[in-house]
C-alpha cells in the first residue's frame, strides 16, 4: 500500500495546505512487516495539485491513502479523483501518524489551520469543484 505524508520542515513534520505542499513523503507498506524507508519526493510548483491540470504523469499517482494536516473541499475531490483517500490528523510526526493508519487507529483532532479558509475561497473557483 502506497501511502503519501505531507510534510514541512524537511520532512520532519506533517504540513497542512496539503494542496500546495511541495515536501512528501511517501511509503510502500507491506502488511506483516516493519514500516520501509520512505521516498523523499519534492513537487514542483506545475506538481502542486493546485496547479497540476491531470495532463501527465505525477510522482504520487497510485498513491493509496494521503495523510495532511489540512486540505480543501477541491483538493479532497481532486485526489478522489486520482482514488486517493485522503485521511487528515493533528499528529505532526509523520511516522506516528503512519503508525496510527497502519494500526486502524484513529487520527488526532485537526490542529488549526487558517489557510484552510483561503482554501476554501479558491475551491470556489477550482475545475475540481463539485457539479452544480
Amino acid at each position: 500500500m502506497h501511502i503519501a505524508i505531507a510534510t514541512k520542515n524537511h520532512w520532519r513534520t506533517v504540513s497542512g495546505h496539503a494542496g500546495q505542499n511541495r515536501e512528501w513523503l511517501l511509503f510502500d507498506c507491506q502488511p506483516g512487516q516493519p514500516i520501509p524507508a520512505p521516498r523523499r519526493i519534492v513537487l514542483t510548483r506545475e506538481q502542486l495539485p493546485h496547479h497540476f491540470k491531470d495532463d501527465g504523469p505525477h510522482p504520487l499517482h497510485g498513491v493509496q491513502i494521503m495523510l495532511a494536516a489540512s486540505a480543501g473541499d477541491g483538493y479532497l475531490r481532486h485526489m478522489q479523483k486520482w482514488g486517493t483517500q485522503v485521511l487528515l490528523t493533528g499528529e505532526t510526526e509523520p511516522l506516528a501518524a503512519l503508525r496510527k493508519v497502519l494500526a486502524g487507529e484513529a487520527q488526532p483532532g485537526r490542529r488549526l489551520d487558517l489557510t484552510t479558509v483561503l482554501c476554501k475561497m479558491r475551491d470556489l473557483f477550482s475545475p475540481h469543484r463539485a457539479a452544480r
